[in-house]
C-alpha cells in the first residue's frame, strides 16, 4: 500500500532529479523551445518541496493536489499547468484515502494523463510529454519499473518526429532529430516514482532503462 509519505517522497526524489538534469532539459529546450523547461521545472519542483514540508498534507491524494497546485502557480509557460493538471487530477482520483494500492494508483495516473491530452490537446506521436506518459501508464501494471523503461523509450522515440503541438510545432521540419524535453522530464518524472518504489519494496517491474527522451 502507498501512503502519503510514499508520495511525499516521490516529489522529493523528482525535484532532486530536475535539479541535477535542469541543464540538460534547457539544453534540449534550446533547439525547439524557450530554453527555459528546466530552469522552470527546478523553480516549480523546489516549490513543491517547500509547500511539502511547510504542511505536509496526510493523505496520498493530498499530496499531489498539493504539488500540482504549487506548479501551476510557481512555472510560467505550459509546463506548469501540464505539470499541474497532472498531479492534481491524479490526487483527485485518489480521493481522501489514507493508503491506495497500486491498482488504485495506476487508474488514478491515467486520470490525469487524460487531463494532460485534453487540456493540451496532444495525442501520442505528436512530440510531447504525453509519448513518455501514455506508455508509462499502460505499463504501469506490470509495475513501476516497467513504466520507467516505457517511458524513457517513449521519450526516446521524439527524437525522429516532428512536432504537432507546443512551440516546437512551428519549426515544421526543423523540430525532427531533437529529443522532446517535455517527453524527457516526463520520463524523469516516472524514473522517480520507480526509484521510490524500489526504496519500499514497492513495485515489480524490471525494467532499469537509463535514457530519458525529450519534448
Amino acid at each position: 500500500m502507498l501512503d502519503a509519505d510514499f508520495f511525499r517522497r516521490w516529489m522529493t526524489a523528482t525535484a532532486a532529479s530536475v535539479d541535477r538534469e535542469a541543464d540538460r532539459l534547457t539544453a534540449l529546450d534550446s533547439p525547439i523551445g524557450d530554453a527555459d523547461h528546466g530552469s522552470n521545472l527546478r523553480r516549480g519542483f523546489t516549490a513543491v518541496n517547500a509547500a511539502l514540508e511547510k504542511e505536509p498534507p496526510e493523505t496520498p491524494g493530498a499530496v499531489l493536489v498539493l504539488a500540482g497546485r504549487s506548479l501551476i502557480s510557481t512555472v510560467g509557460g505550459a509546463s506548469g499547468p501540464l505539470y499541474g493538471t497532472l498531479l492534481r487530477r491524479t490526487g483527485k482520483a485518489l480521493g481522501d484515502a489514507a493508503e491506495v494500492d497500486e491498482e488504485r494508483f495506476a487508474e488514478a495516473l491515467r486520470a490525469g494523463v487524460d487531463a494532460v491530452m485534453q487540456l493540451g490537446g496532444a495525442a501520442p506521436g505528436d512530440k510531447t510529454m504525453i509519448d513518455a506518459l501514455v506508455p508509462a501508464v499502460d505499463a504501469l501494471p506490470d509495475g513501476f519499473g516497467a513504466a520507467r523503461t516505457a517511458a524513457e523509450q517513449g521519450a526516446e522515440a521524439t527524437t525522429p518526429l516532428q512536432a504537432r503541438k507546443g512551440r516546437a510545432s512551428y519549426l515544421g521540419e526543423r523540430s525532427i532529430g531533437h529529443q522532446d524535453p517535455g517527453a524527457t522530464s516526463a520520463a524523469l518524472l516516472i524514473a522517480a516514482l520507480a526509484d521510490t518504489g524500489a526504496g519500499t519494496g514497492t513495485g515489480t517491474g524490471t525494467g532499469t532503462g537509463t535514457g530519458t527522451g525529450g519534448e
